[in-house]
């Protein structure tokens, strides 16, 4: 990876921080495979449009570095959680 390109996932990390902060992200990371990496962001919102605007505003998405496909989930099942 290039420093430029260290630079935008920087930038990419940071905007996924801000989405986690917001409540916008459930859940984001890098995912390792054989066949090479990826990531995997998952976004609680209302309307596509919202899940749209995560995309078209992601810089790694915007400076080509990185590309962004969205699926909506149907449903969803998670553990509840437990302190400690």
């Amino acid at each position: 990876m290039t420093p430029a390109e260290a630079a935008v996932m920087q930038e990419h990390g940071d905007h996924w921080d801000g989405l986690l902060a917001e409540g916008t992200a459930v859940v984001f990371g890098p995912v390792a495979e054989p066949t090479g990496a990826w990531g995997l962001g998952v976004l609680e919102v209302d309307d596509p449009a919202d899940a749209e605007r995560v995309r078209e505003t992601d810089p790694a998405v915007t400076s080509g570095l990185l590309t962004a496909e969205l699926h909506p989930m149907v449903a969803g099942f998670a553990r509840p959680f437990v302190a400690g």
